[in-house]
């Protein structure tokens, strides 16, 4: 008799275990993050430094603010580049209507700093 009740205890316990606990299903979160409002900028200022040193290769790439005027932003980045055993920066400055997106002007600047 004490056999049959372990057994339906057990069976017992093993029910409501299994249909009482709720499954614990983890929170959804999102890595797909916007990229920042700048990265259309640095996408452009990499595309002329890489055609004024089509030699030379890119390995670093800083974002160094923003400015705003009245009627423009500019944009500022510093890429480091290496040609060979050279290595060198170039600050690239991008000035564009705020309104438009309309570039208006791209500076660069070598650096050995």
């Amino acid at each position: 008799m004490r056999f049959i009740l372990l057994k339906l205890f057990i069976a017992v316990g093993i029910y409501f275990t299994v249909n009482s606990v709720p499954i614990y299903t983890p929170p959804v979160v999102s890595t797909i993050q916007e990229p920042p409002a700048y990265a259309k900028w640095g996408m452009l200022a990499i595309k002329e430094t890489q055609a004024k040193y089509p030699n030379a290769s890119i390995i670093d790439y800083l974002h160094q603010g923003r400015e705003s005027n009245k009627d423009s932003t500019i944009e500022k980045f510093k890429l480091w580049l290496k040609n060979g055993d050279h290595e060198f920066g170039v600050f690239v400055t991008i000035e564009f209507t705020t309104d438009t997106e309309e570039v208006v002007n791209i500076e660069m600047q070598e650096t050995s700093r």
